[in-house]
């Protein structure tokens, strides 16, 4: 039994399918927030379902036009290849077997203009829903249906009560955090979802105060 009106009717999208399209173009999209500089160049390793109809439901334009920053909605996904090259943007897809994973799954090898390569995970559940499965190696789970603010920094005793603090100061109310790591004392993201509006100057401030972070994401 659908469980809202937006199981109903499905995201409002350009392309035949919710999970295929719609999804991919998200996870293109939230892979986006991730990589600060300029692309250079981008490969997906597609699993599953996704390395068996990526091109007739025209995932590989979805996730190409997502990490370009066009919405789901937007009709220019179906040019994405065109806009790739207008932009000069490497990209390639990979048929892959990416382990025991969501049948919609996409591994997303991102290079910067600055050559810094980030590697994104993720998977498209259903309905234009998605969910950010690791980073870099580190498992996680991202779902962008909230504003969130993800820092990327060392795990040591105490740094979540100094990034609580800060956020504190600079009037944010934190709803939900979670913590997410490679292993005690190496790279760690915590995700922080807030009740009160932010921008991107916060996460700018946030990196420059807070000793041993590495970076900080908005996502939105």
């Amino acid at each position: 039994m659908p469980k809202s009106l937006f199981d109903i009717i499905g995201p409002i999208m350009a392309g035949p399918s919710s999970s295929h399209t719609a999804g991919a173009a998200k996870l293109g999209g939230l892979a986006r927030r991730f990589v600060k500089d300029d692309i250079a160049s981008v490969v997906f390793y597609l699993h599953g379902s996704f390395a068996k109809t990526y091109k007739g439901h025209g995932t590989d334009k979805a996730l190409l036009g997502g990490i370009m920053g066009l919405p789901a909605s937007s009709p220019e996904l179906r040019f994405a290849f065109d806009l790739a090259k207008q932009s000069k943007i490497d990209y390639k897809f990979v048929e892959a077997d990416l382990g025991d994973v969501h049948p919609n799954s996409v591994k997303i090898e991102v290079v910067g203009s600055d050559g810094k390569t980030t590697v994104i995970s993720g998977a498209s559940v259903g309905g234009g829903a998605v969910k950010i499965t690791a980073i870099n190696g580190i498992k996680m789970s991202l779902s962008g249906d909230y504003p969130a603010i993800v820092t990327h920094h060392v795990d040591r005793r105490g740094i979540l009560s100094v990034i609580s603090r800060f956020l504190a100061e600079n009037g944010l109310n934190v709803a939900t955090v979670n913590l997410f790591r490679s292993e005690k004392g190496k790279d760690a993201f915590m995700i922080i979802e807030s009740d009160d509006d932010f921008d991107d100057a916060i996460a700018e401030e946030l990196k420059r105060e807070v000793q041993d972070m590495i970076d900080v994401f908005i996502i939105k």
